[in-house]
C-alpha cells in the first residue's frame, strides 16, 4: 500500500515557522518527484514547492525565499521549512509524489493567525 504521512501542521502566529514532513511508503521513493501543494477554502490547489528526483527546486512566487524544500532519500521522507508565516500562507497542505504515477497525502491543516 502506498502512503503519504504528513506532519507538523497547526496554528502559528504570523512572523513564526512551522516544518512540514512527509514520510513516504510503498514507492521506490528516489525515483519520485516530491512537492507540497495547498489548498485555501474557495482557491484552487496550487503549487507550494517541488524537488524532483534529481534534486531541482522550484518554488511558487508567493513563498520563495521564506519556504524551503529538501528530501531525505534515505528516510524516504520530504520537508518542506516555513518561516515568516503570514495569514496567506492558511491552508491545508498535500504531499504529492509523482513519477509514472501520482500519489496524494491526507493533508494537513496551517492555520497562521494571532
Amino acid at each position: 500500500q502506498v502512503q503519504l504521512a504528513e506532519s507538523g501542521g497547526g496554528l502559528v502566529q504570523p512572523g513564526g515557522s512551522l516544518r512540514l514532513s512527509c514520510a513516504a511508503s510503498g514507492i521506490i521513493f528516489s525515483n519520485y518527484h516530491m512537492g507540497w501543494y495547498r489548498q485555501a477554502p474557495g482557491k484552487q490547489r496550487e503549487l507550494v514547492a517541488r524537488i524532483t528526483n534529481r534534486g531541482r527546486l522550484d518554488y511558487a512566487d508567493s513563498v520563495r525565499g521564506r519556504f524551503t524544500i529538501s528530501r531525505d532519500n534515505a528516510k524516504n521522507t520530504v520537508l518542506l521549512q516555513m518561516d515568516s508565516l503570514t495569514p496567506e500562507d492558511t491552508a491545508v497542505y498535500y504531499c504529492n509524489a509523482l513519477y509514472t504515477t501520482a500519489y496524494w497525502g491526507q493533508g494537513t491543516q496551517v492555520t497562521v493567525s494571532s
